[in-house]
């Protein structure tokens, strides 16, 4: 039960911290260009930090053998994830503006703005490596079919991503950088000085809580009143925070994964709709309004299921 009440208080500070965000809407103070701006530095600057610290303070050069295992792991459970939800997405029937964003919300978690938070109440600095790991395997599913899913449902279509433009978009993020980065400072038993690294730790601890307060802003753009339980909601519900970390747990058994770096594959399979789903389906003019209702009840529903994913873990 230890574990369950953790989850439970972590998930109460997570909330509070959301509701930063969206009291913050409420009253005028933040608005769509301070939204941009959160969403910008956490990516390109709080995010980065967050990587070099958490991956260079928790791995060693010999663990990097494992991390490709562990890589393997996760893209295989995506991949099975992302297949299931076609298949529902399918035997649901949904109109095309919406079929390809169901996909993507019931097959793609939200590793960042959710992950990174959630994680670190839970586990530590010490579960950055195999968050990271799972991440890249994740926004590597994002950036591909993702783009391509979503771009099928819309009306804005620009003809389908090339091979070389999905490893280009992939390659310019700024912590999938980050990473390659680190591991090549791992491979040659190198860190950078001192300074660069107090900076980094300073800049990291930011993420947790302003990547909550975005999401919480992200509520309140959508209204609490307008969410409701939309054609094939509660099926993507299931799948993103119940049968989704199933998934990963069998892959990461077949792989011989266990304790902490299985906890967190199993909590970052669990949580809610990537927030780029929302981004993408405006963009190509699919549902843009079911993406937001998705990615809103899902952030909601997972305060209350990992609670629950934590008590079975144990």
């Amino acid at each position: 039960m230890e574990g369950f009440f953790n989850a439970l208080s972590a998930s109460l500070v997570l909330l509070m911290l959301m509701s930063v965000g969206y009291f913050m809407g409420r009253l005028g103070w933040m608005s769509a260009q301070e939204k941009s701006f959160v969403s910008k530095y956490i990516i390109n600057i709080a995010v980065p930090c967050n990587c070099l610290v958490g991956l260079l303070e928790n791995l060693d050069r010999d663990s990097l053998t494992q991390a490709g295992v562990m890589l393997l792991s996760a893209l295989l459970g995506v991949a099975a994830t992302m297949a299931l939800s076609v298949l529902l997405a399918s035997l649901l029937r949904l109109p095309r503006e919406q079929w390809g964003v169901f996909v993507c919300m019931a097959g793609l978690s939200n590793t960042l703005f959710i992950g990174i938070p959630v994680c670190m109440q839970l586990f530590g600095q010490s579960c950055m490596p195999y968050l990271m790991t799972y991440y890249l395997a994740n926004t590597s599913f994002t950036q591909s079919a993702g783009f391509l899913l979503i771009e099928y449902s819309g009306t804005k279509g620009g003809g389908g991503l090339r091979p070389a433009k999905v490893l280009k978009n992939l390659l310019k993020k700024p912590p999938v950088i980050t990473v390659g980065v680190t591991l090549l400072l791992l491979v040659l038993d190198l860190r950078p000085p001192a300074p660069i690294m107090r900076f980094a730790d300073y800049i990291s601890s930011s993420v947790s809580p302003l990547a909550l307060i975005y999401c919480g802003y992200v509520i309140y753009e959508l209204g609490l009143k307008n969410l409701r339980l939309m054609r094939g909601l509660p099926t993507m519900l299931l799948v993103r925070l119940a049968i989704a970390p199933v998934i990963c747990a069998s892959f990461c058994t077949l792989f011989g994964m266990s304790g902490l770096a299985k906890n967190v594959f199993i909590v970052e399979s669990a949580l809610p709709v990537v927030s780029q789903v929302t981004v993408m389906a405006g963009e190509f003019g699919a549902d843009e309004h079911y993406a937001a209702t998705g990615a809103c009840l899902s952030t909601l529903g997972s305060f209350i299921s990992i609670p629950i994913l934590m008590l079975l873990l144990g």
